[in-house]
């Protein structure tokens, strides 16, 4: 089956059959986290913004922040 008639087929199922179907495809992804590589570019960023954060933990936006800032541009 083509992820597009996947995804049609999901759309069709009712809103807690979806979120269940997403809850099983995530917890699919975690048991096989092991498979996902980060590159070296992506640990390298990771790693600069982990220590910008312990250098400045001040700075940034709270969560709420952000939410609410994405909420006034929409």
């Amino acid at each position: 089956m083509e992820t597009a008639e996947i995804s049609t087929q999901a759309k069709k199922l009712s809103i807690p059959e979806r979120i269940l179907l997403a809850e099983e495809l995530w917890d699919s992804i975690v048991e096989e986290q092991e498979k996902l590589q980060l590159t070296d570019a992506q640990r390298h960023e990771l790693d600069r913004r982990i220590a910008d954060y312990n250098s400045s933990p001040q700075t940034g936006s709270s969560w709420e922040d952000v939410k609410n800032r994405n909420k006034k541009a929409k």
